[in-house]
């Protein structure tokens, strides 16, 4: 388990972290989230020990993370860098080397990740001669080539075409059948819903919301409205809606209903089912599918966030 513990972090008297908490499980594959600005590139370089943190703690298993530790991860920038000249098995070549990787453990871990990132028959290809989504899969080879515990993957779909961002999306799922502990950040939110075990949303230094897609699920119902269709009898569903101790506010026009439903999936089958036994026609019934998008929308928008840090949200 990754643990990240009171962590702050300056630059230039401006507070980039300011007390942030995370706790990444073994095996899981953590969505990292947050505005431009909000800290993400800053946490993973100092996760990734390229930056050191003003105060704060960073354990691994238990331990705090040091020099000995950095053989246990493996960081992916949200940049490629320069290679010129350089052969794709040579590349691999000169990042195994720096782990003190023999020719024999070199060739054989360089033909499994070439493999797995499906670039096997571009090893004598030049670096600088691929693609975009190529470099972005070769770079992800490269970081596991010392087979690392934690894999720490900084916007590794930025810029790439709906092609390569589901060719790179199949990889990290290969990844987490593979037991790996991953940690990636990404503007593409529908995408890490998908393919995450756990997602944090990260806001102006701190963790407004941490836990399980389940559990941030659950969040995405509760702040999502209530919609409702009826055929008729509309006055006699509002009235009834109204009286629900789960509904906070109410607006409503022609056909549809909209409730702001605290209540969770048992609340919402028991207002169904009164509605129905009361002989309103139901046209349809359900949540507003707004998705991570717009819970990612609500919680760092301005006017929500005092009430989001309060909440321990």
């Amino acid at each position: 388990m990754i643990e990240i513990k009171h962590l702050y972090k300056a630059f230039d008297n401006h507070m980039v972290l300011r007390n942030l908490n995370m706790k990444i499980n073994d095996g899981a594959i953590y969505g990292f989230v947050g505005p431009n600005g909000a800290g993400k590139t800053t946490t993973m370089r100092i996760i990734a020990g390229l930056l050191k943190a003003d105060s704060g703690q960073i354990l691994i298993d238990g331990m705090d993370i040091g020099s000995r530790h950095k053989e246990m991860i493996g960081y992916m920038p949200d940049f490629f860098g320069v290679y010129d000249k350089l052969k794709v098995k040579e590349y691999m070549a000169f990042f195994a080397s720096i782990y003190s990787l023999d020719r024999e453990k070199t060739q054989e871990k360089t033909e499994q990740l070439l493999s797995l990132v499906k670039l096997t028959e571009k090893k004598e290809a030049y670096v600088d001669s691929l693609s975009r989504g190529m470099k972005q899969r070769l770079c992800l080879a490269r970081c596991m080539i010392h087979d690392p515990k934690l894999l720490i993957l900084d916007e590794p779909a930025s810029g790439l075409d709906p092609r390569a961002r589901y060719e790179f999306k199949e990889i990290i799922r290969q990844l987490r059948k593979q037991g790996r502990t991953v940690m990636i950040s990404s503007h593409i939110l529908s995408e890490l819903s998908e393919m995450c075990t756990d997602i944090c949303i990260i806001d102006e230094g701190r963790a407004v919301m941490d836990g399980s897609v389940e559990e941030i699920e659950y969040h995405m119902i509760t702040a999502s409205p209530l919609v409702i269709h009826t055929a008729g009898r509309q006055e006699d569903a509002i009235a009834l809606i109204r009286k629900n101790e789960m509904v906070e506010t109410l607006s409503y026009n022609e056909n549809e209903i909209r409730a702001v439903f605290k209540g969770g999936r048992e609340d919402e089958v028991m207002l169904l089912h009164e509605l129905v036994a009361e002989g309103i026609p139901v046209c349809s019934f359900g949540r507003d599918k707004s998705g991570l998008e717009t819970l990612f929308m609500r919680i760092t928008d301005p006017e929500v966030k005092e009430h989001a840090y309060e909440s321990g949200l």
